[in-house]
């Protein structure tokens, strides 16, 4: 695949595991096997994340004045028709803009403080925040809408992982500068959750 822009499937938004079930059944799981995720699975889990859910732009995580200040950033490692590499998620098109080629998943276990298991992840999810878009706003009271939407996209990833029957766990232990470096984000984008996928 050459193309840098990659349009995903549709999601589903009907059917599938009922949320009672995924809740019962959600547990972050650190172990991944070297299956591959499909297209349509990327698709559904970046939709849960930040996909768009009115004609108005509202979003499938609540955000303070809809002012969607996070950031979502897809490394790819075993991904059906997707080249490894990292790629930014845009919500309004349901699409991927690949950002550069190769596979980044090792180097976000070492920025992660060396937790090697992250590495085996089919892909690994980072949440990001632009902090400004909400400060602007809120002031500094506005940092804190920020840290709690985020709580909110990583439940909603964490609940769309277990309805596709995927294992996925969340990370907050790591150093930021190598987060930037390994994905390079721009300096005010601050990395706020890892969240590793697979099988």
């Amino acid at each position: 695949m050459t193309d840098e822009n990659v349009h995903l499937p549709t999601p589903l938004t009907v059917g599938g595991m009922s949320l009672t079930q995924a809740l019962l059944q959600r547990r972050s799981i650190r172990a991944y096997s070297l299956n591959t995720l499909s297209l349509a699975q990327v698709s559904q889990l970046l939709w849960a994340a930040q996909g768009i859910t009115a004609a108005d732009g509202l979003r499938t995580a609540p955000s303070a004045g809809a002012l969607y200040p996070l950031e979502i950033h897809l490394a790819v490692s075993k991904v059906e028709n997707l080249d490894n590499g990292v790629y930014r998620y845009e919500p309004h098109r349901h699409r991927l803009i690949r950002l550069h080629m190769g596979d980044v998943c090792a180097a976000l276990a070492v920025a992660a403080l060396n937790q090697s298991w992250i590495q085996d992840a089919a892909a690994i999810l980072v949440c990001s925040a632009i902090y400004d878009r909400t400060t602007d706003k809120y002031g500094h009271r506005g940092v804190r809408y920020v840290h709690m939407e985020a709580g909110h996209v990583a439940q909603n990833v964490l609940l769309q992982a277990t309805a596709l029957e995927l294992h996925s766990a969340i990370v907050g232990a790591f150093d930021d500068q190598a987060i930037h470096e390994t994905l390079a984000t721009p300096a005010d984008c601050a990395p706020l959750y890892l969240i590793p996928i697979g099988h």
